[in-house]
């Protein structure tokens, strides 16, 4: 069955030199379609209305012809219930801290992109979203910052930073075990070349493990679970990992310990310098206190 369209916008070709095709005279006329691939989708996909008709590519546009874009309607979610911390929001985007335990997008209901909706507020913009978007994922056992796109300009160009590093993150986590001062882990990750930057915070004796270490990860590539599998590799996985981790690294109902606590980013829209930071988890100081005071305790 084919989706109902809705109108987007609406566009009258003023006077115009002659001889230049639809594709080439859409590309930079809808803030919706801002390449030539989105362009030829559009196209192809029978989103393009010219006088009423669909359009094809090659068709040659004249003075005075109306262009309709159309995009499927795209039904409203259900949000989903639970508190969020909201850190930052615009007319263009948000960063939300997302709770450990909360997947970031999917088929589930219980996700990240379904908890946002309702919370924000709609962007005026022409291409705002019915349903806001995350530019970026964390895993699911990561607590932390996702930026949320609320138009679809906005994700594109937050998906081109991304790509061209130009989003900072960092993220604190706790390890089993010690490591020096600071260094930087390149072990490639299914052989693809992956960096890690690392700083110790704090190191506090522990029973289970020797030691437990506070440390700063910031990830210069973006590899699946690089920074899990960066500290498994030095012998020093993150406390909780049950993927990579290693007997004895799991505390019960406690989760993952490591969260995503800075992000720096130029704002797409106003140049803006954002800086979006959180304080380390409660949880993080009081395991960390737990853990000097048994040991002292029984050693």
């Amino acid at each position: 069955m084919q989706k109902k369209l809705e109108l987007v916008s609406c566009h009258v070709i003023p006077q115009i030199d002659e001889g230049i095709r639809l594709y080439n005279y859409l590309i930079g006329i809808f803030v919706e379609l801002p390449s030539g691939k989105s362009v030829k989708k559009a196209i192809k996909n029978g989103h393009i209305f010219v006088d009423g008709e669909t359009a094809s590519s090659g068709l040659w546009v004249k003075e005075g012809m109306n262009i309709a874009l159309y995009h499927p309607a795209e039904a409203t979610l259900k949000p989903y219930s639970t508190d969020l911390d909201i850190v930052y929001e615009d007319n263009w985007l948000a960063v939300v801290n997302k709770p450990a335990g909360l997947t970031t997008s999917g088929n589930r209901f219980d996700t990240l992109e379904n908890a946002v909706q309702g919370k924000l507020q709609y962007s005026n913009a022409p291409d705002a979203y019915v349903n806001f978007r995350a530019v970026h994922r964390l895993d699911k056992a990561t607590s932390g910052l996702v930026i949320i796109a609320k138009t679809k300009k906005c994700r594109i160009m937050l998906g081109q930073m991304l790509e061209s590093k130009e989003i900072t993150k960092k993220y604190y986590a706790i390890i089993m075990g010690d490591i020096q001062d600071n260094g930087v882990c390149c072990s490639p990750i299914n052989n693809t070349n992956a960096r890690t930057l690392f700083e110790k915070i704090d190191s506090v004796p522990s029973l289970r493990s020797k030691r437990l270490t506070l440390v700063q990860l910031s990830p210069i590539t973006g590899r699946t679970h690089q920074l899990r599998i960066h500290m498994a590799q030095k012998g020093t996985p993150i406390l909780g990992d049950t993927l990579y981790g290693t007997q004895g690294n799991i505390l019960k109902g406690k989760g993952l310990f490591l969260c995503a606590y800075f992000l720096f980013f130029k704002h797409p829209f106003t140049q803006e310098s954002m800086n979006m930071k959180i304080e380390l988890p409660h949880k993080y100081k009081k395991r960390m206190e737990i853990e000097k005071t048994q040991y002292h305790k029984y050693v």
